[in-house]
């Protein structure tokens, strides 16, 4: 893979999908009609605007992040073969989550076409997790790594990342007034994922939950990204050790557009 651009400070470490979109109405014969699918396409908003420490930033609807003058496309806690370790557990769920995962992911690269791809650590659930990762799904992660690189940021769930699933291993990432780490200090241009946030908003019809951005213009917490990953209120006191008084945005993934929502409207 290319190396990484001299500006890009990398602190290495030691050694059927599911798809965001809106439900479309059948006609007699099981098909949308041209007029419906025309106006669906339309009312599709994938991605929204958010700046942090002064960077233009692109909020997907999937949950990853896309600085566009650096070609570089974040996601955070994909948390792949999270339901084989249930399953060691005696808590059986659908094997099918890093296959899913990975195929949204893949989604996403193929529409931003990155220059370099950063995994915010617990890409993994858990240290064992990457041997059992089945030989397609090593494959579609190699395929997504060719000619573009590729950074394993770790994590709590994942301290220790294999070495033979390729990219570079490291404990931080700085770029400009960036900084991508797993957990989140609540220092200035620190983007983070670790909390999983989620907001829950009360509309007229009905009390919504769903994955978020969490974001105050000076820092950013990121949604999970993986399938079988939980949330975390953003009203939970780990927000406020990072953003003091809840006076910062949820960004909340939609079903067609993402919201721009204050966290005290939250609950």
């Amino acid at each position: 893979m290319p190396g990484p651009d001299p500006g890009i400070h990398v602190f290495l470490a030691a050694a059927r999908t599911w798809m965001a979109g809106i439900r479309l109405r059948r006609g007699f014969a099981g098909q949308a009609s041209p007029a419906m699918t025309e106006i669906a396409a339309r009312a599709v908003i994938p991605q929204s605007d958010i700046d942090i420490a002064g960077v233009a930033l692109v909020a997907d609807l999937s949950g990853a992040l896309y600085w566009v003058a650096q070609r570089l496309l974040v996601v955070s806690d994909l948390h792949l073969e999270k339901g084989s370790s249930f399953a060691a557990r005696g808590v059986l769920l659908p094997p099918y989550d890093t296959a899913a995962t990975l195929s949204r992911l893949a989604a996403v690269i193929a529409r931003h076409d990155p220059r370099m791809v950063i995994a915010l650590g617990d890409s993994f659930h858990d240290r064992d997790a990457h041997e059992r990762l089945t030989a397609p799904d090593r494959d579609a992660i190699a395929a997504m790594q060719t000619g573009r690189d590729w950074i394993w940021i770790a994590g709590n769930h994942d301290p220790a990342l294999p070495s033979d699933l390729g990219g570079v291993i490291a404990n931080e990432v700085g770029i400009g007034p960036i900084v991508f780490r797993h957990e989140p200090s609540g220092a200035c241009g620190e983007i983070a994922g670790h909390l999983h946030p989620k907001a829950r908003v009360a509309t007229r019809a009905r009390v919504t939950e769903r994955r978020c951005f969490a974001s105050d213009g000076e820092r950013a917490v990121m949604p999970a990204f993986g399938a079988y990953a939980g949330g975390l209120s953003i009203r939970d006191e780990a927000f406020t050790r990072i953003f003091g008084a809840p006076d910062f945005t949820a960004h909340v993934l939609g079903d067609n557009r993402l919201h721009a929502i204050r966290a005290s409207r939250c609950y």
